[in-house]
């Protein structure tokens, strides 16, 4: 009698699977070293640069945030139509928090550049928070 083998689509789901592992690593490791790269892109920016050259103004920062943000984030940043902003510079990067404002690409939250000045104040609000 011939030993028991797997049947051939057992062997070829196993072949499957290790190849679809591999490439899940293979896509992960990827993205890490490409968001890593995008990061570095970022920080390198010229305005980027120059908002974190300067030193914000925290009554400033909160009457920018109280003109623009407060609509949506609310008055207190506890979160109405936007999220929360309390606490948010424990895990948002200024990098992160300098883009998320500029860009706009959370929608519904809009694009807003302000000069580097004021957006360095408004940074040092929302790390305030």
């Amino acid at each position: 009698m011939a030993p028991e083998t797997l049947p051939p689509q057992t062997e070829d789901l196993g072949l499957l699977l290790r190849r679809a592992a591999l490439v899940l690593a293979s896509f992960a490791l990827v993205v890490g070293l490409g968001f890593g790269a995008f990061r570095h892109v970022q920080a390198s920016d010229p305005y980027i640069q120059e908002v974190l050259s300067l030193k914000g103004d925290n009554t400033r920062g909160q009457a920018i945030y109280q003109m623009n943000c407060a609509v949506c984030h609310g008055i207190q940043a506890l979160g109405e139509v936007g999220p929360t902003l309390v606490s948010i510079a424990d895990h948002r990067s200024k990098v992160s928090l300098i883009k998320q404002v500029t860009s706009g690409r959370t929608p519904p939250m809009p694009q807003f550049q302000p000069d580097p000045q004021a957006m360095a104040d408004l940074l040092q609000y929302l790390e305030s928070l």
